[in-house]
């Protein structure tokens, strides 16, 4: 069949990282079928009404259309979908468009539907259902969801949690839960040998990863501990991490990098011993998947979608405090906590995030509704 990806969140040069999950899906798909992937922002910085970016990345024609942003969201909707329209207008007619996110943005898909009934699908990834964001969540908002949801032939939620949110919330009728996706051929056991055990953590660094709480759990372990070290980053202000480090001498065990290529996310996940997530919410952790793809074990707080990915003796899931932090962390330097082997950690990846297992589930759903 031929599938045309569209997203609310979709990596460009102004977001590079964003959504780079509906990326991953999309090149999944791709295994089976013939996908295209289509996107609009806006860019303040532009003085033309529209400009068009087309590449080919891993083998998908990805569009993505730049519209003059203003100061007027009423403005700024009305130029998004004109440049979906506009796009469109240069791919081939799919016969399913895989949408992702519920946001005004994906009124294009019912759009399409109305107008060439072509009929949609919708992944949803966005921790704005759930329930500890309740409060954020607008009237408008829930109001756009719901309708957009309702004329959706299936609505793909990342975890049971998540779909659990929707049900709650009246988003949505058809569910099947489809997970994040893992390149199980990148993200790969390796042996490194080293007497130092090393902790890692990669995320865009925002108060609610809490990169700082990491930070002070390692420094307080060091005064148990002198075997380990700890790597923290990602695309986030890694300035302000490297003052709290400076201020607290541990610049000997903890050092920072910034923004890595997927490539060197997988790297980095080789030459650690354990992956450290400690956030206030999360629905389904990519990073989570490809540590544990990548062989190594896993501490995570039990929020989203977590409990059901860390399991089979993955990694260890504590509460929001601190004292579970450290504990956890001392238990994987005391050895008390046996995760799985390599080889069982990476296999669990493959039987159920890898690329080829999440296609299938997309394919099995694409086949009913087409």
């Amino acid at each position: 069949m031929q599938i045309l990806f569209i997203s609310s969140w979709f990596p460009n040069k102004l977001e590079p990282t964003n959504g780079n999950f509906v990326q991953r899906h999309a090149e999944a798909v791709s295994l089976l079928h013939d996908v295209e992937i289509l996107h609009a922002i806006g860019d303040s910085e532009q003085n033309e009404s529209y400009i068009f970016e087309e590449n080919h990345i891993n083998g998908i024609k990805t569009i993505i259309v730049y519209y003059k942003k203003s100061k007027n969201p009423a403005l700024n909707f009305v130029r998004r979908l004109r440049a979906y329209k506009l796009g469109f207008s240069q791919l081939r007619k799919p016969d399913l468009v895989h949408a992702n996110i519920l946001d005004k943005s994906m009124l294009f898909a019912v759009y399409l539907k109305k107008k060439y009934q072509i009929p949609f699908v919708v992944t949803e990834h966005w921790s704005l259902f759930l329930e500890i964001n309740r409060n954020r969540l607008s009237f408008a908002t829930l109001s756009v969801a719901r309708f957009i949801a309702k004329r959706a032939s299936f609505i793909f939620p990342v975890s049971e949690n998540l779909m659990n949110n929707l049900k709650e919330l009246k988003i949505g009728e058809k569910f099947k839960v489809v997970g994040n996706v893992v390149d199980t051929n990148r993200f790969t056991p390796a042996k490194h040998h080293s007497d130092i055990f090393r902790f890692l953590h990669i995320s865009n660094l925002i108060a609610l990863k809490n990169p700082d709480i990491i930070i002070k759990t390692a420094i307080q372990l060091r005064k148990e501990f002198k075997n380990f070290q700890l790597s923290i980053g990602g695309d986030g202000n890694i300035e302000r991490l490297n003052k709290i480090i400076k201020e607290n001498k541990a610049e000997d065990f903890i050092t920072t990098f910034g923004e890595l290529t997927h490539d060197e996310v997988a790297q980095q996940m080789k030459n650690s011993d354990c992956f450290v997530l400690f956030s206030e919410y999360e629905n389904l952790p990519c990073v989570l998947l490809e540590s544990i793809s990548s062989g190594i074990q896993v501490i995570s707080t039990r929020v989203g979608g977590v409990p059901e990915i860390v399991k089979n003796n993955c990694g260890i899931i504590i509460g929001k405090t601190e004292e579970e932090l450290y504990a956890a962390m001392k238990s994987v330097l005391n050895k008390t906590y046996k995760p799985d082997s390599q080889t069982e950690l990476h296999q669990y990846i493959v039987d159920n995030f890898s690329m080829l297992k999440i296609a299938e589930k997309f394919d099995e759903i694409y086949r009913k509704v087409v």
